[in-house]
């Protein structure tokens, strides 16, 4: 017989296919979170020029400015772990799908995604092809969630 719904509430007994999804999803928090912090700082050095955060899709979202730049900014959007950093709300809109796929790639490598990254960027490089639109993980954003 199952708990009853109270009873779960409480968490006197929780089923097991929601504990072990509980404890992926904590796993998979935790194995981000050098990188998440690293965004986590940059966000907040923005928070006092006016910067907007709001939370999407498991992830934060953090519009450095109201408004697109007058000038343009290296990137659009930029992700580290499980915050997502734009220049703009409308940029952090319209890329989100692509942003959001850097954000499973961060739960997959973890603190290794970062060296990872600059390194297929690198290696992509070397061989006289462009560090940014042929590295993979910008490839597979690409294919998975466009832009």
């Amino acid at each position: 017989m199952p708990p009853s719904i109270p009873a779960m509430a409480r968490g006197l007994s929780v089923p097991k296919p929601l504990r072990r999804q509980r404890l992926l999803r904590a796993a998979r928090l935790l194995w981000a979170a050098p990188n998440t912090l690293i965004g986590l700082a940059m966000g907040l050095l923005l928070l006092p020029l006016g910067a907007r955060i709001r939370r999407v899709g498991g992830a934060l979202e953090i519009a450095a400015l109201p408004r697109p730049p007058r000038r343009p900014w290296p990137f659009a959007a930029i992700t580290f772990g499980h915050v997502i950093l734009g220049t703009h709300a409308q940029a952090l809109e319209r890329l989100r799908a692509h942003e959001q796929v850097h954000v499973c790639q961060c739960e997959r490598w973890g603190p290794l995604f970062l060296p990872a990254y600059l390194l297929a960027g690198a290696w992509q490089g070397l061989r006289g092809r462009d560090v940014y639109w042929d590295n993979p993980f910008e490839v597979e954003a690409r294919r998975v969630g466009g832009c």
